[in-house]
């Protein structure tokens, strides 16, 4: 460990390969989250358990795949935890539900669930109750007209779509709650491997729809989170 000023707590662990934030849950709330593509098994053991060593848990780790993880579970032990179908990694316990809401997670088709699912599960890691509410695309709009009543009642809603991405405009029209767009790489070869999903996005003629990056789960549930542990006093502040 290194310190920036003498006597004072580190700022970061200097792992040699990575300095890992020590101080990101102090700044922001929330540890730092580890990116795990790209990264070894033993690296990503490493820097979860720095992570873990300075308090910094819930610690989780976004597209980390199948055999990394089992090696990563098997130096960890049982408090770690991988959702296959997110993959995303888990390092202890979800933070206590302290959201002052519902976050509704609105699934086209089947196809997106792998982001609907990061979306949802860093939503509940970082302390919120979490919708799910799947295969509500618009090519079948009485499925989503159906859970309307769920939709409206969320403090905020995630929208994950692919092929022409046009559930957040939909939905923005039903709801008072912000949207958060999440354009997937799902579709046929015009879809250009989700561009065409994040421009229609970003073209939404619905007021208060905002996009995060193709297939960007993990950016949707932790602005999610943040808009959801607002309060008054917080918006105010940052007025």
């Amino acid at each position: 460990m290194k310190c920036s000023d003498t006597g004072k707590r580190p700022d970061t662990d200097d792992l040699g390969f990575a300095r890992v934030d020590l101080q990101r849950k102090n700044r922001q709330g929330v540890g730092e989250v580890v990116y795990g593509e790209g990264k070894t098994a033993s690296q990503t053991t490493a820097i979860l358990s720095s992570l873990k060593r300075n308090g910094q848990l819930p610690a989780l780790v976004t597209r980390l795949d199948r055999e990394k993880a089992a090696a990563v579970a098997d130096a960890l032990g049982g408090e770690f935890r991988y959702f296959a179908e997110a993959r995303l990694g888990r390092l202890g316990p979800n933070r206590p539900c302290d959201g002052l809401g519902t976050i509704a997670v609105a699934c086209a088709g089947t196809s997106d669930l792998p982001v609907a699912e990061e979306a949802a599960l860093v939503a509940e890691a970082l302390g919120n109750k979490v919708a799910r509410l799947y295969d509500v695309g618009v090519a079948g709009l009485h499925r989503l007209l159906s859970c309307a009543g769920e939709l409206r009642s969320a403090r905020v809603v995630i929208a994950v779509a692919g092929m022409e991405g046009a559930l957040p405009s939909v939905i923005g029209g039903l709801v008072q709650a912000p949207v958060i767009a999440v354009p997937t790489s799902v579709g046929y070869g015009a879809s250009l491997g989700g561009v065409a999903a994040l421009l229609a996005m970003l073209n939404s003629c619905a007021a208060g729809v905002s996009v995060v990056n193709i297939d960007n789960g993990f950016g949707a549930g932790f602005l999610a989170s943040r808009i959801n542990h607002l309060t008054t006093a917080d918006e105010n502040t940052l007025h």
